[in-house]
């Protein structure tokens, strides 16, 4: 296999749906004071596909960040890259290559490189990882998981890594249906409580950065209830404010606001890329919990994606299974109900650079509060 990579200006990534390979999500992450660069990948058809018989060159683009973590060091992080896709059989032999043609050009500095894989997990689709209710029970332990990845690659340098950043389980609607169809495969608790809501007068607006403090007194609230990590304000100023001009891969954010007679009940970032639109961040108060704002908000969402063709609507982040002992079962339960499929991916991986040091890191990773580049 043979991938050519060169830099290319963040500013000049494709066009493209996964918001965070864009040159928008490079944009906010360096107003948040995290670098990056960006790759132009080629490679072969044939060598993604080894089954195909075509012989053309697939192109794509690849961001990754820069995270510090102290002592001179940091890790290239992939957020749900790359986007180019291999065969199953050919992942693990891919990333190793990509990983060593990248290594010339990336920082000293640069110890890792973890790769948030967007790529579905080959077990999500093994019927004997399903229990009797057709729940996926997950992937296998990390020893499995990586004597698959790195089968037939040349350094067996793949490794699970030991938490997640982005989120690795999800659910995505289908957009390219009517209104009356989407409301028809909700679940019947939540296409009721969306009618309820419109009922009881709860109105979505949409915000701008002069409601900042608004969504920020219903997400410090949020994150007090749920014990959620707790950013600050400037954290979620710079999506609001951050412009499309003189980049070929825009996305644009909104803040939606749900209210009832004026007083805001519930809020949320949605955030339109290409033909996917995703719901980024969501906060409520923990009163007036009977009008039901946040199923407002999430149909709102819903029809706006559609308005603008959006193909598909990512809810971001769910338990993998309905697991009442997990911390994502609330939201499992809350997802779901508005109907779409379930999907899994792979998660992280990492690819060491420098050995020693990465296994330094490992070692303190698990007891420190670890990094957010949501």
């Amino acid at each position: 296999m043979r991938i050519q990579v060169k830099h290319t200006g963040t500013k000049n990534i494709r066009k493209k749906s996964i918001l965070q390979q864009t040159a928008f999500w490079s944009e906010v992450k360096r107003k948040q004071g995290i670098a990056s660069q960006a790759f132009d990948l080629k490679t072969s058809t044939a060598d993604l596909y080894p089954s195909t018989a075509a012989r053309n060159c697939v192109a794509d683009d690849l961001l990754i960040l820069f995270q510090k973590i102290g002592a001179g060091k940091c890790i290239g992080y992939v957020p749900y890259g790359p986007t180019m896709k291999p065969s199953p059989e050919n992942q693990g032999l891919f990333l190793e290559e990509l990983s060593e043609t990248l290594r010339p050009y990336l920082p000293e500095s640069c110890i890792v490189l973890r790769y948030d894989l967007l790529w579905e997990s080959p077990w999500a689709r093994d019927d004997s990882y399903f229990d009797a209710h057709g729940n996926w029970m997950g992937p296998p332990a990390k020893v499995t998981q990586e004597l698959r990845l790195n089968f037939e690659t040349r350094n067996w340098n793949l490794k699970k890594s030991n938490t997640n950043i982005l989120p690795s389980d999800t659910v995505f609607i289908d957009l390219q249906k009517d209104e009356n169809t989407l409301l028809q495969e909700m679940k019947s608790k939540t296409r009721y409580n969306v009618r309820l809501s419109r009922r009881r007068g709860v109105r979505v607006r949409k915000g701008g950065l002069r409601d900042l403090h608004v969504w920020y007194r219903l997400y410090r609230e949020t994150c007090r209830r749920n014990r959620l990590f707790l950013h600050n304000i400037e954290f979620f100023r710079t999506p609001l404010a951050t412009g499309t001009r003189d980049i070929r891969s825009p996305a644009e954010v909104e803040l939606l606001i749900a209210e009832m007679d004026n007083k805001p009940l519930a809020a949320i970032f949605c955030v339109f890329s290409g033909r996917m639109a995703t719901y980024l961040y969501g906060s409520s108060s923990s009163r007036h919990r009977k009008y039901m704002a946040p199923y407002a908000l999430q149909w709102e969402a819903l029809k706006r994606a559609q308005k603008r063709g959006c193909a598909i609507y990512d809810m971001f982040g769910v338990a993998p299974q309905p697991d009442p002992s997990h911390p994502l079962y609330g939201l499992y339960r809350f997802k779901t109900g508005f109907g779409g499929r379930l999907f899994h991916r792979m998660g992280c991986w990492d690819y060491p650079l420098h050995r020693d040091r990465y296994d330094m890191y490992l070692a303190t990773e698990m007891k420190s509060p670890g990094y957010h580049l949501q």
